[in-house]
């Protein structure tokens, strides 16, 4: 597996990394405990160094199981986990946003525990809390990595303007971002511009488009009740049907590549910056070994051209969010 450096931090991951979420939350379909140990030690064992969790997962769980199945491993791998809302620790609720420094240090204090480290390699806030300057949050990290509790600082969706007061208190070293060939915001709305400008690196979530470029989805597909893409506008029939335009796209390019569509959208992120890092996640070990080859796949300056053109005439249906959720992101 090739490695990349998330911008002047120096902090080296594989160029794939694996998102844990799916692995027991928010998707209708979640592994048993043991199967989902097994699918990280999987990915390890193939050459990912570069684990993605976060308390909300679960809640908890998630980091859990991170923890466990890397145990054996912890000097080998780069774990990174997230903080910003305010979960019961009993029930398990989210009542929301909290980025308040003594709720970050419980958190991380948390996370800690339940990952089974004495340092988190990078914590980012999951989303901008609008009730808390961001000087607070980057001040609240930075004395965590003074203490030696947390390494690397990171944000999840920030405005550009707030990375910028953020970096200028405590170095962000890595953004996490939702971007993929259907969500690509970070290009317009100054991300990547800042990004390059002060050597942040990019981890790009969703990097498949929630499933959708891989082309094993269709209007056609029932999306479960307790999966949370059946809430979102671009997983409706119409909006699937609309956007099949994109697979299509992504399958021509595959079939001449003697790849898969899912294979294409990694490379093509792969191939926009050295410094962005998709991290794909999947339930099914035949799906990580197609993620991970993504690396192989090389798309020539005529490849990216016409990847470029083709897509530039397809028009996106559908937010990624409702409403509410979307209004939590570019803050």
């Amino acid at each position: 597996m090739q490695k990349r450096v998330l911008g002047k931090s120096g902090l080296e991951v594989s160029a794939l990394g694996f998102g844990c979420m799916g692995l027991n939350f928010s998707y209708s379909h979640a592994l048993a405990d043991n199967d989902a140990i097994r699918l990280i030690r999987d990915a390890f064992e193939r050459g990912v160094t570069f684990f993605d969790t976060a308390e909300v997962y679960g809640p908890f769980t998630n980091e859990v199981l991170v923890g466990k199945a890397l145990a054996a491993v912890r000097d080998e791998v780069v774990i990174a986990t997230k903080f910003g809302f305010d979960i019961d620790p009993e029930s398990g609720r989210n009542k929301g946003l909290n980025s308040r420094p003594a709720h970050i240090r419980a958190v991380a204090e948390a996370s800690l525990k339940r990952l089974g480290v004495d340092t988190i390699d990078l914590l980012y806030q999951h989303r901008v809390d609008p009730n808390v300057p961001i000087e607070d949050v980057a001040g609240a990290v930075k004395d965590l990595i003074a203490e030696g509790k947390v390494r690397h600082f990171g944000l999840s969706e920030p405005g550009a303007p707030t990375l910028r007061r953020a970096h200028a208190v405590q170095p962000v070293t890595t953004l996490q971002n939702e971007y993929s060939l259907w969500t690509r915001g970070p290009e317009t709305n100054g991300i990547l511009d800042a990004c390059k400008e002060l050597g942040i690196g990019l981890v790009a979530y969703s990097p498949l488009g929630k499933g959708f470029l891989t082309g094993t989805m269709s209007k056609d597909t029932t999306i479960g009740d307790n999966d949370f893409r059946k809430n979102l506008p671009r997983f409706s029939p119409e909006a699937m049907a609309a956007n099949q335009a994109l697979v299509d796209l992504l399958q021509r390019i595959a079939t001449a590549k003697h790849a898969t569509p899912a294979q294409i959208a990694l490379a093509w992120l792969l191939a926009r910056e050295p410094w962005i890092v998709p991290i794909p996640g999947t339930t099914k070990l035949h799906r990580l070994e197609e993620n991970l080859a993504a690396a192989t796949v090389e798309l020539t300056t005529a490849d990216l051209a016409e990847i470029e053109q083709a897509a530039a005439a397809i028009r996106i249906e559908g937010e990624r969010y409702p409403p509410h959720l979307m209004a939590t992101i570019g803050r």
